[in-house]
């Protein structure tokens, strides 16, 4: 059982199930996360090239810009969203003679908690025409370090099984992320149940595999930081990133003597990088005096061991109920 009697410290940021509504209320969950490659990745929209922003930074001699590599918000959500779709069906909760969900466009069941919490637009099935809004909102993610020195070019050749063919179309040149580059970020949930915050922490807990040819590139390790919550959105990713540079950059443990040595270093120490944007968040929230509270870490473990154990299809199959009938609402 994951509810607000079970886990009343998840109450101020989220609404009990039977009081799942179709209007919008200020009840927020922030999970944050750091994300780091453990392997090369590819985060490009347009195949080849890597996205790249422009970003201004403090430092000791005035304002100075450096220009991240991007995670775009598409490449988290369209991985998780197949993430807890494959997760459903590992728990057996499609029925035998349903039709499996996916990530068609207009031929998702909206019927199971991954569409319902995740949104999706109205089926094609006759009768069906309820779009549904998405209650789950990434942001785009910046990178610590350069894209200069997170980001290679790599050649690739494709040339199939033949031993001749033409190489126009199968040699490329995308720009590869280095393993180590890491990405602070915050995934924000709203007027979700406790079992919904529970299946979001279990997808962020297990899913490894974000970016384009996620069969053989694309690893990522999710580091949980914290869960808060309250009736607002915590500090955006910008700006988790820019402070937890800054923060490098006093750490009189690393050595770095400039802003500059810390967005061109070679390697970042993960866990002091985790530590610095834990604290980063926190003194965030306290300066700006928002109305978010930390969840427990015990608490946080304690569902994220429900969530990613085989008895979380009972947790689910009841959320769905709970689902359906909020659905039901808007019919």
């Amino acid at each position: 059982m994951i509810d607000q009697n079970t886990y009343p410290e998840l109450e101020p940021g989220t609404v009990s199930a039977d009081e799942m509504t179709l209007r919008p209320r200020s009840n927020f969950v922030n999970i944050l996360v750091l994300r780091e490659l453990e392997s090369h990745a590819i985060f490009t929209t347009n195949g080849e090239d890597a996205d790249i922003a422009t970003v201004a930074l403090k430092s000791e001699d005035g304002p100075m810009d450096y220009a991240p590599g991007l995670m775009f918000m598409r490449k988290q959500t369209g991985s998780d969203r197949r993430f807890g779709k494959a997760l459903q069906r590992d728990l057996d909760l499609f029925d035998e003679d349903e039709d499996e969900c996916t990530m068609q466009v207009n031929e998702m069941c909206q019927d199971c908690v991954e569409c319902i919490l995740y949104g999706s637009a109205a089926s094609s099935d006759e009768g069906s025409d309820v779009s549904i809004t998405s209650r789950v909102m990434y942001d785009t993610a910046y990178s610590l370090r350069d894209a200069s020195v997170v980001i290679d070019e790599k050649f690739q050749n494709a040339p199939g099984g033949d031993y001749a063919k033409s190489a126009e179309a199968t040699i490329r040149e995308p720009d590869f992320f280095e393993p180590g580059t890491m990405f602070p970020s915050v995934i924000t949930l709203r007027d979700v149940t406790p079992a919904e915050v529970a299946f979001v922490l279990g997808i962020t807990a297990k899913n490894k595999r974000y970016g384009a040819a996620t069969s053989r590139l694309g690893r990522v390790n999710n580091r949980i930081l914290g869960v808060y919550v309250g009736s607002e959105e915590g500090p955006a990713n910008l700006e988790l990133t820019r402070e937890t540079i800054a923060r490098h950059r006093a750490d009189e443990e690393t050595g770095y003597e400039t802003t500059i040595d810390v967005v061109m270093a070679e390697a970042l120490d993960p866990s002091r990088t985790a530590d610095h944007v834990s604290s980063a968040f926190e003194d965030a929230i306290d300066a700006q005096g928002l109305d978010l509270q930390a969840v427990s870490e015990e608490t946080v473990d304690d569902i994220v061991e429900i969530a990613t154990g085989d008895d979380f299809a009972d947790v689910l199959n009841e959320q769905r109920d709970h689902s359906r009938a909020f659905l039901d609402q808007a019919e």
